[in-house]
């Protein structure tokens, strides 16, 4: 008999990165003979909780993949009636993704029921032990969660450092963040470009996804006013495509746009990014920046990986390990003179001085790792 996996976390009718990890995990497991569900949420957050404009996804449903769409992460009755399910189901492994406290309360209850099978081992993706936006109870919330937890896999080695602050007995490992595959093959960047009708002539950086404080977009803006202030008559112009969702007021940004005088330097598509065209932003860029003044690891950095597209990051969190300054792009210091200073050397050294780093740090963000490392922890 196939052995049986269940990944409990974000999946269509959701949309984000998280949906499209799981997504493309499940695909990983069906392709190598297992049996593959995915349990995601009827409710994910309350409304009042949700930043964006929507939790769903206007795609249709993938075809493919088995996905029950049935957890309410605020109805304790259902937390007991998912986890007797699949506590009666009895899966050989279930994978969870934990990436908010919020959620602590929810999984760690579905996932005490199904520990009383005695068979299902759960492994947890932890994309965070410690929120970027603390809030009371997120310590205890955490607590409850891992209890029932045989072993984590984190995505970068701060991860892994937060988490053997709170749990230093049970087995954990590093695995990078896999590569975003699965929004198709890259295009070329002037088709790209006439896709979402942009110049074919400018030097366009592009900061890519949901749009928080962490993520540093105000200091990038500071940085492109000292860009253009730096040009001189006969440079390209260098343009922000910001290519995401506000999950936050917008105001401070377009006031800060204003008063940096660089309106005619940004480029805002500040709607949420659909499925089928993440291919064409990440093409259509020259680089892509994550200014972020405080990280873990990014969903961003593998999917400029799959487009292989060079990268500017700062010096925070994961990020330098996932994008080795002068290999893969450059690094700098979470401030805007630093970050400026990087694009103005980017540009002057071009594309084609990072893409062979690049292309060889791709290899390193196969989904067969993460898989694997699962799939071994059957034998802990």
């Amino acid at each position: 008999m196939k052995k049986k996996i269940v990944i409990i976390g974000p999946a269509h009718p959701l949309r984000g990165g998280l949906a499209s990890y799981d997504e493309r995990l499940a695909r990983e497991f069906q392709s190598m003979g297992w049996d593959t569900q995915i349990y995601t949420f009827s409710l994910q957050y309350p409304g009042f909780l949700f930043p964006g404009t929507t939790q769903y996804s206007t795609e249709p449903p993938p075809a493919d993949l088995s996905i029950r769409i049935c957890i309410n992460s605020v109805n304790p009755f259902n937390w007991w009636s998912v986890g007797n399910v699949l506590k009666k189901m009895a899966p050989d492994i279930i994978v969870v993704r934990y990436w908010l406290p919020f959620m602590g309360a929810c999984l760690g209850t579905i996932l005490r029921r199904v520990k009383k099978n005695g068979k299902t081992r759960v492994v947890c993706i932890a994309d965070n032990i410690f929120p970027h936006e603390k809030r009371p109870g997120d310590k205890m919330l955490t607590s409850y969660f891992l209890k029932p937890v045989d072993s984590f896999i984190t995505m970068s080695e701060k991860v892994l450092t937060d988490l053997r602050t709170v749990e230093k007995i049970k087995p954990a490992c590093y695995i990078p963040h896999p590569l975003y595959d699965n929004f198709g093959e890259k295009v070329g960047k002037s088709v790209a470009r006439e896709q979402l009708g942009l110049s074919a002539h400018d030097q366009i950086v592009l900061f890519f996804g949901f749009i928080r404080k962490y993520k540093g977009l105000d200091i990038l803006l500071d940085a492109i006013k000292i860009v253009k202030q730096q040009s001189t008559p006969g440079d390209l112009p260098v343009k922000l495509l910001i290519a995401g969702e506000f999950y936050e007021d917008s105001a401070p940004y377009l006031q800060k746009i204003k008063d940096n005088d660089i309106e005619e330097a940004v480029i805002l598509r500040t709607d949420f990014v659909q499925d089928s065209e993440v291919k064409y932003y990440l093409c259509a860029a020259d680089v892509v920046v994550q200014p972020y003044r405080n990280a873990t690891q990014s969903g961003v950095t593998p999917l400029a990986y799959h487009f292989e597209k060079p990268m500017i990051v700062t010096n925070v969190g994961g990020l330098p390990a996932m994008v080795p300054d002068g290999v893969a792009g450059l690094v700098a210091e979470p401030e805007a003179a630093s970050i400026a200073n990087k694009i103005l050397q980017y540009f002057e050294a071009g594309e084609h001085t990072f893409l062979p780093g690049l292309i060889s740090e791709k290899e390193k963000y196969k989904w067969s790792n993460i898989a694997e490392a699962i799939v071994e922890t059957m034998d802990f």
